[in-house]
């Protein structure tokens, strides 16, 4: 079981949440050994106030990501 399964797609693909490969965000390596997604009750939906924050979060990043590419091409076509 991955230790995030109850958190929301958008969390998972963007800011690396959940086991991927050998990388677990809490910090165990992921994988079989991977304890933290066990027992107890998970929350599965964010609130709104949650998503409108990550979005937030989201929309800086590619906003960062962006201005990065605006500049490598610069950088390239001088």
């Amino acid at each position: 079981m991955c230790c995030n399964e109850g958190h929301g797609h958008h969390h998972r693909r963007h800011h690396g949440g959940g086991c991927e490969g050998d990388r677990c965000s809490c910090g165990c390596g992921g994988g079989s050994e991977c304890e933290c997604g066990k027992g107890g009750f998970e929350r599965r939906f964010q609130t709104k106030a949650e998503q409108i924050t990550e979005l937030e979060e989201y929309l800086g990043e590619l906003k960062a990501e962006v201005q990065a590419v605006e500049e490598r091409l610069a950088d390239l076509r001088k």
